[in-house]
């Protein structure tokens, strides 16, 4: 069975999905790219917990997580089959882990792949990200999932390179950035490059405006996830980079396991 690395995807607003733009076509690329999984384990921002936690919903609901946004989002339905085996896999791999069999799946989970596996016919559950914990014990918990990727599942980790939302500049065109979110972004792309563990978790103190970046650490988190997943001595690759209303850098990347 194939291998499949962990990804990282910067999911952006839900507007995203009625106006795709260089973003969607990035992630219909990749998933072209990559062999077809058995499964996903999508690792979502949107489902925060205190303690690790799997869904395991045999029909996943579409969770329309966002408020405010055009009706036909409301109308969108995104229905692929769960996986109880993998769930169970999952929390063989995470000891003590709960097992959630009521979670659907939420915008962070369902948007990307509305567009990269748009037939639906791929079971997928999600992970929930600790905002409580940090970038390491995330890391730890990729780590523990690493086995997922040679038996052909597809650690999908949906996020957000910079998430502050107070700083959004409605009119901005795309691709045109804040000079503290190119910063940062361009610093995550610098160590990610470098493999340079030791500062991507030390990022609070280390990346240049970190908390203004993030002002709650949820949607960097699932990106250590991916990491960790990747095994030790992993190189990322920029499969996207780019911005969406000044505040929100819409990277993306792949993480390869070392030859």
């Amino acid at each position: 069975m194939n291998s499949i690395p962990p990804i990282f995807l910067s999911h952006g607003s839900p507007m995203l999905l009625l106006n795709p733009g260089r973003t969607g076509a990035a992630w219909r690329r990749l998933a072209a790219e990559l062999p077809r999984p058995r499964a996903i384990l999508a690792v979502s921002a949107h489902w925060t917990t205190r303690l690790a936690a799997v869904s395991a919903s045999p029909r996943p609901a579409t969770i329309h997580d966002f408020y405010g946004f055009p009706e036909a989002l409301y109308e969108l339905d995104y229905a692929p089959p769960g996986s109880a085996e993998l769930a169970s896999r999952v929390a063989g791999l995470v000891p003590g882990i709960r097992v959630d069999a009521l979670r659907g799946l939420d915008h962070g989970a369902w948007a990307p792949l509305s567009l990269m596996v748009p037939a639906a016919d791929v079971p997928v559950i999600q992970l929930a990200v600790m905002p409580e914990a940090d970038a390491t014990a995330h890391f730890e918990l990729g780590r523990r999932l690493a086995p997922l990727a040679r038996e052909g599942v597809l650690l999908l980790a949906s996020g957000s390179l910079t998430h502050n939302l107070y700083e959004m500049v409605p009119d901005a065109p795309d691709d045109i950035a804040l000079p503290h979110v190119a910063e940062f972004s361009d610093w995550f792309a610098d160590k990610l490059g470098r493999s340079d563990i030791a500062a991507l978790l030390d990022w609070e103190a280390s990346a240049p405006h970190g908390r203004r970046a993030h002002p709650t650490p949820e949607h960097l988190l699932p990106l250590f996830v991916a990491l960790g997943a990747a095994g030790e001595h992993a190189r990322a690759s920029a499969v996207h980079r780019g911005y969406q209303l000044g505040a929100l850098a819409m990277d993306a990347y792949r993480f390869n396991p070392a030859a």
